[in-house]
């Protein structure tokens, strides 16, 4: 391929993609990225976190962690203790 080619030409057209499902792809995306890294984090599970950070995958192994791998073992996320507020006796 020409470099000129790449750098006078929108790689969307070149590629003959339409913009609006590239949008549609990056939005799906992000979604899943976002609750997959956010319930890794809850878990307290860093390899899975900087996994899916790194690796793109269109959703889909954030999908599986989801759905799959968050559900095996590992540690559950810590529970919040309802917080109890004393009543003084009146004297």
């Amino acid at each position: 391929m020409n470099s000129e080619l790449l750098n006078s030409v929108d790689l969307a057209s070149y590629l003959n993609i339409p913009i609006e499902l590239i949008i549609i792809v990056i939005i799906w995306t992000l979604v899943w990225k976002g609750l997959a890294l956010w319930k890794a984090g809850r878990k307290n599970q860093p390899i899975w976190f900087v996994a899916m950070l790194i690796v793109n995958t269109l959703g889909i192994l954030e999908i599986l962690y989801i759905f799959v791998f968050s559900k095996m073992g590992g540690k559950k996320a810590p529970e919040k203790m309802p917080v109890k507020i004393a009543r003084r006796r009146k004297r």
